[in-house]
């Protein structure tokens, strides 16, 4: 079996060092997306596929810890919440809490605010996980805690294991 961190070094010391500046200072500025776009785009030619890519870019949030410029974290208290929702078009039906996951930050879960007319989701926070806390935690108890003041039902399918599959509110 191969050593995948080696062959994310290797992917890593081909690009050249103007790839290599650009995708640190994304990777520092907290830009996921853009870094493996341009990893992915300088290294597809000699086959490095958007796993590896996501991997190379893993590697370097990785060596750059805690110097990352990281994206502020949304607030869950109930006062922001509410004001989140109050400017929403149509009547908020329920409030749901969804897993989602990516490389770098693992599972995560993102509160969402449930529409009618327009029957959609609207985005209100995304909880990551800390060190000091369980994020399906911390969004269930600000998701309850919304969908009571607001007087909906709180849908949260699957709060103890993380998966992005689970049954929603509305298929």
């Amino acid at each position: 079996m191969p050593d995948t961190q080696a062959q994310d070094a290797d992917h890593w010391e081909s690009l050249p060092q103007g790839i290599r500046t650009q995708v640190d200072g994304y990777v520092l500025q907290d830009r996921l997306l853009p870094a493996v776009k341009l990893v992915w785009d300088a290294a597809r030619a000699r086959g490095v596929g958007l796993r590896e890519a996501q991997m190379v870019v893993h590697e370097r949030y990785v060596l750059h810890g805690d110097r990352i410029a990281r994206t502020p974290e949304c607030p869950l208290d109930l006062e922001s919440l509410f004001a989140l929702t109050s400017g929403l078009p149509g009547r908020v039906a329920a409030i749901e809490a969804v897993w989602d996951g990516d490389t770098v930050h693992d599972w995560f879960v993102r509160l969402l605010a449930i529409t009618d007319d327009p029957a959609e989701e609207r985005h209100l926070a995304t909880v990551y996980s800390r060190r000091d806390r369980d994020p399906s935690e911390a969004a269930a108890e600000a998701g309850r805690t919304l969908a009571d003041h607001l007087g909906v039902p709180f849908h949260f399918a699957s709060p103890d294991d993380p998966d992005d599959e689970a049954p929603r509110w509305r298929p």
